[in-house]
């Protein structure tokens, strides 16, 4: 399907998503009964997540791996399993949908669950390319369901207080961010790489369903397990972890999408078939200020974090603890040194406690979806073009220019 086609249909489903009421109305005491599409190990994270929650019951699990719905079953006993999440998704029980597929399946299954009339946990990077971007924007603001994307350091108590000292104006003129993630893994295995079970085979997977009309000869465990490797199927790191970092980031400053952006690297670390990027650096340019993000995966030793740069002063932030101020001293705000202490919250209770109100303003809604999917698109872009693409290059270009 070409970009004109999706986004057509896209406004069709639109339209019709805009009439079609919630399920039915939740008190505060209500049980809220989710179905789960994608029970891979994020999915399956996610799903201990809302079942932590008070008054949440999991009726059906989909997935297009035996495999994943078994192990879905043996975790929680009686629920309904499916290797077609549309079929989960006509399910007149079903109040809410968490949807952790492969990156590519994002889109189709974010759209499906809103013209179902189902509230939505999607994980993060919202989308696979940029049209599907545009199109699951429009589709969430024509519906009346509730959006949660799973970047979940949206409800920390660090971007609390990051927020609260930025708004007072005590760093002054902010002109640069640092950001960075640092992994490392045994020499000899390259990050994310997972076996192959015995059973991942056509017996056992909806291959069809996986590709999602992708052009594959025959069926690939490898890249069926470890998709995240894959253009077709992924946006590698950027897409993992840059998107959760950008989107505290721009919360943070309260900056909309990037103007142009750049980036560089390669596969350094491992050359076991991938075909993103393990080491490389993103420059993000905004309006007076640009946002670096730099990664490795052969190197662990600083982790993850970011540096806000004022004129005033300094945020520091650590693996998405809390949040420190460091004054300057050619422009000290006068406030001194200070040490976050606001509390954060459970992204997945969140998300519940806004489809019990019916509050849209989740803490992390479509709009970081699409701002955070929008930065990270525009970088893997300027990658694999090898030069700066701007943003209105970016939104120019047809979906297929991952592949």
């Amino acid at each position: 399907m070409n970009r004109r086609s999706f986004l057509g249909n896209a406004g069709k489903g639109a339209i019709a998503m805009a009439a079609m009421p919630s399920m039915r109305a939740l008190g505060a005491n209500d049980r809220i009964r989710i179905g789960l599409i994608g029970a891979g190990d994020r999915g399956m994270q996610d799903l201990n997540d809302a079942l932590r929650q008070p008054n949440i019951e999991c009726v059906a699990v989909a997935d297009t791996y035996s495999r994943r719905r078994d192990l879905a079953k043996s975790r929680v006993p009686g629920i309904d399993t499916y290797d077609d999440p549309m079929r989960l998704l006509e399910r007149k029980d079903i109040d809410a949908v968490i949807n952790a597929t492969p990156m590519h399946l994002h889109a189709k299954y974010f759209i499906a669950a809103l013209h179902a009339g189902k509230d939505l946990y999607s994980e993060k990077t919202m989308t696979w390319n940029i049209p599907q971007a545009v199109a699951c924007l429009k589709a969430a603001k024509a519906s009346k369901q509730v959006v949660q994307i799973g970047v979940q350091h949206q409800s920390s108590g660090g971007l609390v207080d990051a927020k609260e000292w930025i708004t007072k104006g005590y760093l002054g003129k902010v002109t640069m961010v640092e950001s960075w993630i640092s992994r490392n893994t045994p020499r000899g295995h390259g990050q994310w790489v997972r076996p192959v079970p015995e059973d991942c085979n056509l017996q056992h997977v909806n291959w069809d369903l996986f590709l999602d009309g992708r052009p594959e000869p025959k069926f690939d465990g490898y890249k069926y397990i470890n998709w995240r490797l894959f253009w077709e199927f992924s946006g590698g790191n950027i897409t993992e972890n840059m998107v959760h970092q950008n989107a505290w980031i721009t919360s943070a400053l309260g900056l909309e999408l990037p103007s142009a952006a750049v980036m560089t690297g390669g596969i350094f670390s491992e050359k076991d078939g991938r075909q993103v990027p393990d080491t490389f650096n993103v420059t993000l340019e905004y309006p007076e200020m640009i946002v670096v993000w730099q990664s490795t995966f052969s190197n662990s030793h600083y982790r993850l974090g970011q540096h806000i740069l004022g004129s005033s002063g300094t945020i520091e932030n650590v693996n998405f603890g809390a949040s420190t101020f460091y004054p300057e001293r050619a422009n000290d705000p006068g406030v001194g040194e200070m040490q976050g202490e606001s509390k954060g919250v459970n992204h997945m209770a969140n998300w519940f406690e806004c489809i019990r109100s019916r509050n849209r303003a989740t803490n992390a809604p479509v709009e970081t979806g699409y701002r955070t999917a929008i930065a990270g698109h525009m970088a893997n872009l300027a990658y694999r073009r090898q030069n700066r693409v701007t943003l209105e290059e970016a939104m120019a270009a047809p979906g297929s220019a991952w592949m």
